[in-house]
């Protein structure tokens, strides 16, 4: 029964390890869950997870069922049939997982390589045809290292990298090449791109390629920008013109001009050339792009209903003026007279005609400006300097050096004496004197003789309770003691005996006794005990207050013999291994040769 139940919980345990840390798409956010379903197919995903906690389910029941069986078997035999089948039939049931296993395996190792992507923080997202230059651009504006390749579906993944612009962090994310062809038309590859572009809110960077390098015309590339344009709903939008280093848009013919002028003037969208081989134009854009985004989030969070709950409590005060007085602030006068000293200082370093000479007079020495110190004293004294701290108590100046300089509030403690102290000291002396004399405090403890053996009383009583702890500390034990009162036996041979020889019977002499037995003259005939001790057949003696478990269900004594037998023959291949028991799982060899050799 423990087997099976260990078994089952283990079981249990491992299968709800295993659906709690997967990933719940309804749990997720949408991005993820929508990359999931082109990964992996959510269907089959969810059908892998759902088979998985039914598996877990049934065990949980063939457990049950077989422990109820197990309490009621009838033989060893019966529970061992028994704890075979209930382990046989779990793993038969988890058997049938492989596949699942398998596939959630793979999701499991797919899942551990994807980048860690943050769909609600700053993004620049960066789409276009393949071979445009889209990795090239992240490896110059972050430390990402992403593989550039001059051929098409280089990248076939998301990429992220980090780049920091006015001490904020950026999220910038690299997804492959779009073909311009029908949704239903693209590949798991593609499809990356397009529910990146669906769900995260970023400032989209739509890299287009005038020379052609790519592979793709201009009208394609413009096609693709219109195909996908309701995926730039409510997103800033910047169209960035690369390679300019091969060709410009000047360059370009003038109907190529005119869609450039269209998408200006019409779209309204913000067009940008650069060039990821000369860095030209790389870090303009990501600054533009940055600004742009972060102007789109400030102008919608203003928008949400949040802002206005919370611009709804805030109330700017904004003071009235009850007159027309002016009021000007107070400034002290040393403060004044400082900034006035630092201003004409500052005009002397540029007046080289002596006009600020005469302003000079009015104004104060410099060092009367300053407190002085008692270091700038001590340094004008030298030798003859004092340290006097009582010149600066808080009192007259007739009082400050006075023999008691001790103060409490602002006054001398002088003030504070009794000028009739003495007789009312004297009052009181001859009032405790006249106590005295009359026997007020005259009480003698040992007259009361009540309170003596009161005292007594406790004296032996606390000398006993020492005495008790002690004994306790001795026989090193705290448990109380309870007395046990032992029961006379109400007969007994000794007891017999003393009331016979009270009434005059000769006990002592067996010979003259009146009981007298010739049976027990003989020596070596003894007395039977008073209890008598069962033996068995082969001479052991055994207690008569319970039957021995080998006798029970057992008739005679062939049967018993016969059982014996059979359990000692079912013995002996435990004896052969050397062991005491089922339950003996003792390996006596300490590096056995079955367990540490071959493959593990």
């Amino acid at each position: 029964m423990r087997k099976v139940k260990f078994t089952q919980q283990n079981f249990h345990d491992r299968l709800e390890t295993i659906l709690n840390e997967f990933p719940k798409i309804d749990d997720i956010h949408p991005f993820f869950a929508d990359l999931l379903n082109v990964l992996y197919d959510k269907d089959h995903y969810k059908l892998a997870l759902g088979q998985l906690s039914i598996c877990k389910h049934l065990i949980d029941n063939i457990a049950r069922d077989y422990v109820r069986l197990l309490k009621f078997g009838d033989s060893l035999y019966r529970c061992k049939m028994l704890k075979r089948a209930a382990l046989g039939r779990m793993v038969t049931v988890l058997k049938r997982q492989t596949e699942n296993f398998k596939y959630l395996e793979q999701v499991r190792q797919h899942l551990s390589r994807l980048p860690s992507i943050d769909p609600n923080t700053r993004t620049l997202l960066i789409c276009g045809f393949p071979n445009v230059g889209k990795s090239s651009f992240i490896n110059a504006i972050t430390r990402a290292d992403v593989e550039v390749q001059p051929y098409a579906f280089t990248t076939k993944s998301l990429y992220v990298g980090h780049t920091d612009y006015n001490y904020l962090r950026w999220q910038v994310i690299d997804t492959p090449g779009i073909l311009d062809h029908p949704l239903e038309e693209r590949n798991t590859i593609e499809m990356q791109s397009i529910t990146a572009l669906a769900h995260i809110r970023s400032c989209i960077i739509y890299i287009m390629d005038v020379s052609q390098q790519c592979g793709y015309s201009i009208e394609d590339q413009f096609s693709l920008f219109h195909s996908i344009k309701p995926l730039y709903h409510n997103k800033p939008l910047i169209v960035v013109v690369n390679k300019i280093d091969v060709k410009k848009i000047s360059d370009l013919s003038e109907e190529h001009q005119k869609m450039f002028e269209d998408l200006r003037n019409v779209h309204n969208v913000l067009v940008h050339e650069m060039s990821t081989a000369t860095s030209e134009g790389v870090i303009e854009l990501r600054n533009e792009a940055c600004d742009l985004l972060l102007s789109h989030r400030v102008e919608h969070k203003t928008k949400s209903r949040n802002s206005e709950e919370i611009q709804g409590r805030l109330h700017v005060a904004i003071p009235k003026p009850r007159d027309d007085k002016i009021r000007a602030p107070f400034i002290p006068e040393a403060v004044l007279l400082k900034r006035k000293l630092k201003q004409i200082e500052k005009m002397d370093e540029d007046d080289d005609d002596g006009l600020m000479e005469n302003n000079r007079e009015n104004l104060p020495p410099k060092q009367s400006l300053k407190r002085k110190l008692e270091r700038d004293i001590e340094l004008e004294l030298g030798d003859d300097y004092i340290l006097d701290l009582k010149k600066n108590y808080d009192l007259p100046e007739g009082e400050k050096y006075d023999i008691i300089p001790e103060v409490r509030n602002g006054k001398n403690i002088a003030d504070y004496i009794d000028p009739n102290i003495q007789a009312k000291l004297d009052e009181l002396i001859r009032e405790e004197e006249e106590r005295i004399n009359s026997g007020f405090y005259d009480f003698d403890i040992d007259s009361d003789q009540e309170s003596k053996e009161i005292r007594e009383t406790a004296e032996k009583i606390r000398d006993k309770k020492a005495l008790l702890q002690f004994n306790r500390r001795m026989n090193k034990t705290k448990k109380p003691r309870i007395p046990r009162t032992r029961k006379m036996r109400e007969r007994s041979l000794s007891r017999l005996r003393e009331e016979q020889r009270n009434l005059g019977v000769d006990m002592d002499s067996d010979e003259e006794g009146n009981y007298f037995d010739e049976a027990v003259v003989d020596s070596e005939i003894h007395r039977p005990p008073l209890k008598k001790s069962r033996i068995d057949a082969e001479g052991h003696v055994r207690s008569s207050s319970k039957t021995p478990r080998d006798r029970i269900g057992l008739k005679n004594e062939e049967m018993r013999i016969k059982a014996k037998k059979l359990m000692k023959r079912s013995q002996r291949k435990l004896a052969i291994n050397a062991r005491k028991g089922e339950a003996d799982r003792q390996i006596v060899s300490t590096r056995p040769k079955h367990l540490l050799a071959g493959k593990r």
